[in-house]
């Protein structure tokens, strides 16, 4: 899976990280508190849109009061805690930071949440040493599947597409990555179970753990 491969870009949130199990309960309270209900194709309509996208989405759902940029206050401020203390590394994952690491792999992050999150949880993870560059897609033009997110990590990683390696959780975030020309590795999720059939059709690789790319235990698609 790392033959040719110079740069690795992450997902954060079920890819990187475990904490795609917050966001539901967030949502939840967050609509209950304005007589609101969640629907239940929600997360999957959201699927891929960055932070402000999925604002801007939200306010014209359900009509919502608030600006697009008091919401992604207001959902930052509901979910800082929990990335600062909750949320842990997927399985495998802080050892295979450190392998890149010591063998020159550069690492970069890809991702649909907020700055202000992704800080938190760098910083309560310790990684900021780990990545080089992190581009969250409010930072391009347009969302996941498009390819500019994953394009602008390759950009500041001075990678060319065909030597960096995605690690995904949703099918949205591996179009993404093959959208930009590059092999991904899809990665297993509870949020996602009930994609996994779509995310091994669309993906090069797939694993539960990323001791399984050390141990060349993986799936090739």
């Amino acid at each position: 899976m790392l033959e040719n491969i110079q740069s690795i870009i992450f997902d954060l949130d079920g890819t990187l990280v475990d904490s795609m199990w917050l966001w539901h309960d967030i949502d939840v309270e967050f609509l209950e508190a304005r007589g609101l209900t969640l629907p239940e194709t929600y997360q999957h309509d959201i699927e891929g849109m960055s932070f402000t996208e999925t604002a801007v989405y939200t306010k014209d759902l359900f009509k919502l009061k608030e600006s697009v940029e008091e919401l992604k206050f207001i959902w930052n401020q509901m979910a800082i805690e929990k990335y600062s203390y909750e949320v842990a590394y997927k399985p495998g994952a802080k050892s295979f930071l450190r392998y890149c690491r010591q063998h020159g792999i550069a690492l970069g992050i890809a991702t649909s949440n907020s700055k202000e999150l992704v800080g938190a949880v760098a910083h309560a993870l310790h990684f900021w040493h780990d990545i080089q560059e992190i581009v969250t897609a409010c930072e391009v033009a347009h969302g996941k599947p498009a390819p500019d997110v994953y394009l602008e990590a390759a950009k500041r990683l001075q990678t060319e597409p065909a030597h960096c390696l995605v690690f995904e959780d949703v099918p949205m975030g591996i179009r993404a990555g093959k959208n930009a020309g590059m092999r991904v590795c899809a990665v297993e999720d509870p949020f996602s179970a009930h994609q996994v059939e779509e995310k091994r059709r669309l993906a090069d690789y797939y694993i539960s753990s990323y001791e399984q790319v050390l141990d060349h235990t993986y799936e090739t698609l």
